[in-house]
């Protein structure tokens, strides 16, 4: 009688033991078909009501004129830093004008002496009615004979009437080669002595090679003045340092003037005692 209770007790047990097992099988079937025959999407990203907007140049605020100046400037600044008291520029011209001074003093007649590196820079033509044209320097030797003559050597024989021609028809020169009569390379070119009309002609030569190696430093002095003021509108320099550079600047250029002034008076000078 017991054991019968028993199995009747335990029958609803194994009945709902065996529905949940079944149970349980369908959904492991059911999502494993599911995953096979439908796979899952990527998740998306929720909706986002403001928009992003890429930070384009074209987009951006734009500078006031203040702005822009400013920074101008300061690119102009870190790029290069102006030195008011950089004279080579000044320098560099006013030497440039000294030594062509000096250079066209040179080929005066002073003392009664003659410069016979006048003869070596002639332009000699080779051919007839040519425009091209050699220095005679590099023709030919020029060397003094003694006295007042000097010595034409030349290297080329077909050289020597060109020369002989070039040396004649220079109004500046006023001279006469001869061809020496031991030797037909060579020229003998006597030098006449100074006559008042030359020597007045060699002052006035010298004064006006003085006026234009003082317009030389005129020039170089104005372009440093055109650099200075440059600086003072950009107010790149302190005031106090760009009269200082003034005061430096004159004094240089006045430098220049003085030893012009000094070339010229020498050059007169022997001028005058010839």
């Amino acid at each position: 009688m017991h054991t019968r209770l028993l199995i009747r007790a335990n029958a609803p047990k194994q009945l709902l033991s065996k529905a949940a097992t079944q149970i349980e099988c369908f959904f492991v079937i059911r999502t494993t078909s599911l995953s096979t025959s439908h796979p899952l999407k990527p998740a998306q990203r929720p909706f986002n009501g403001r928009r992003n907007f890429s930070s384009n140049p074209i987009l951006l605020k734009k500078k006031s004129r203040a702005e822009r100046e400013k920074e101008e400037a300061a690119e102009e600044e870190s790029v290069f830093v102006e030195d008011p008291y950089d004279f080579t520029t000044l320098e560099e011209g006013i030497s440039k004008a000294l030594d062509k001074l000096k250079n066209d003093l040179s080929k005066l007649r002073t003392g009664g002496r003659f410069n016979p590196e006048v003869l070596e820079n002639l332009r000699v033509h080779l051919i007839k009615d040519s425009k091209a044209s050699e220095r005679l320097g590099d023709l030919a030797q020029v060397l003094p004979k003694g006295g007042r003559i000097l010595m034409i050597l030349v290297g080329e024989k077909e050289h020597v009437k060109p020369i002989v021609s070039a040396i004649q028809g220079s109004k500046d020169l006023n001279l006469q080669p001869q061809p020496d009569a031991q030797n037909g390379l060579q020229l003998n070119v006597p030098i006449p002595p100074p006559t008042k009309e030359s020597r007045d002609l060699a002052l006035a030569a010298a004064s006006k090679a003085g006026e234009t190696a003082n317009i030389g430093i005129r020039n170089a002095r104005g372009a440093m003045q055109k650099r200075l003021r440059a600086m003072e509108l950009k107010k790149a320099v302190r005031p106090d340092d760009l009269k200082k550079a003034h005061k430096e600047m004159e004094k240089i250029v006045e430098k220049g003037v003085t030893d012009v002034k000094k070339s010229v008076d020498a050059a007169r000078k022997n001028m005058e005692q010839a």
